[in-house]
Parts: C-alpha cells; sequence; structure tokens
C-alpha cells in the first residue's frame, strides 16, 4: 500500500486536533496505544468518569479509536474512521427497561447532531447486560451493565466527533449534560499504528 504523501500531515492535523481538546474535568480522557493493523494511522483515547485511585471507573469508561487510511476502505466509504466504546454499571431496574439500548444508540446521534459532527456509514451495537451474583458472589446482588461499540466516517473536522463521543460516555455515567469545569487532556505521542 502506498501512502498518499499528504496523508501523515492530513492525520497530524487530525490528531493535533483531538489532543487540544478541553473534556469535562469528571471525564479523565488519556491517549493510550492503538489497536495495531486497523490502519496505516490511528489515534487512540481512553475515558474514565471520576477514575478512582488505579484509574479505573466504576461509573463509566469508554474508548475512541480514529482511523486514516487514504486507500479509502469500501466499508468505511472515506479515508477516516471512528471506532467508539461506552459503558456504564446502571441500576437493575433502569437495565430491564425494554427501550434502553434504543435509547442509548439514540443518545450518540443526538450528541453528534448537536455538535454539527457530519458523518455517514453508521454501524453499532447497544448491549444491555443482567447479572446476578451466586455462591461466593451472591453478595454483590444483582447488576446491570449498557454498552455501545459503534463506527462511523467523519467528514470535516475530528473534534466535534471526540466531543459527541465523550458526551455519551458522560450520560451513560448519569453526568449531568454540558459543564464549565473542564481538564485539557495533553499527553501527546506518536499517533502513527
Amino acid at each position: 500500500m502506498t501512502a498518499h504523501p499528504d496523508s501523515a500531515a492530513l492525520f497530524d492535523a487530525a490528531a493535533t486536533q483531538l489532543r487540544e481538546i478541553a473534556f469535562r474535568s469528571d471525564i479523565v480522557v488519556r491517549e493510550i496505544p492503538s489497536p495495531a493493523g486497523l490502519a496505516p494511522f490511528s489515534l487512540a483515547l481512553a475515558a474514565d468518569v471520576r477514575p478512582d485511585d488505579h484509574g479505573d471507573s466504576i461509573y463509566g469508561t469508554g474508548r475512541l479509536v480514529l482511523l486514516h487510511d487514504p486507500e479509502e476502505p469500501s466499508a468505511w466509504n472515506g479515508p477516516w474512521r471512528i471506532v467508539a466504546f461506552a459503558q456504564a454499571p446502571l441500576e437493575p431496574e433502569i437495565g430491564t427497561d425494554p427501550l434502553l439500548a434504543d435509547v442509548t444508540w439514540s443518545w450518540l446521534v443526538d450528541a453528534l447532531e448537536s455538535r454539527d459532527a457530519v458523518y455517514h456509514s453508521a454501524s453499532g451495537t447497544s448491549t444491555k447486560t443482567l447479572s446476578k451474583g451466586f455462591g461466593g458472589l451472591a453478595g454483590q446482588g444483582d447488576g446491570a451493565q449498557i454498552e455501545l461499540r459503534a463506527s462511523w466516517t467523519p467528514e470535516g473536522p475530528i473534534r466535534p466527533h471526540a466531543e459527541a463521543w465523550a458526551e455519551l460516555v458522560g450520560m451513560l455515567a448519569g453526568l449531568p449534560p454540558g459543564s464549565e469545569n473542564v481538564a485539557v487532556f495533553g499527553a501527546r505521542k506518536d499517533g502513527r499504528g
């Protein structure tokens, strides 16, 4: 595969957009290693809602991977692709709501539209899980979780897509919409995969 000469510059500009976003202070976003082999260029972010001392969140978490392939894979219908993941624990009563999966997908669509994030070729799954502990885990009681996995082809600036993903992570974790209190994440790593 021969990369277009401007591909690295285009990807670096998009990566800079992501690295300069001021996310809400109650959502900690950091750059993580990108999955290998998905595209010639990639950058991955992880988000945790109010993480504990170990960096893991009991409230909600997410991942976002920006992919760039100048060969424009047919499934993408373009040179860019965003792969997103978000999950959060729920009260068991909420987990039994038959519309929960549909509402979760609509939150992603609404978040993208509210930021004028133009996209096409979207696909994904919304999964709700109910659990009950037995034996040594019986004391944990009943539990529920919602998980969204989605991908789409962005057009225009990348920034609004990442902002929409962070909003979704917060919404699943039950955070109120919007916040004046924001923190800038700034870890910079080589984003080529």
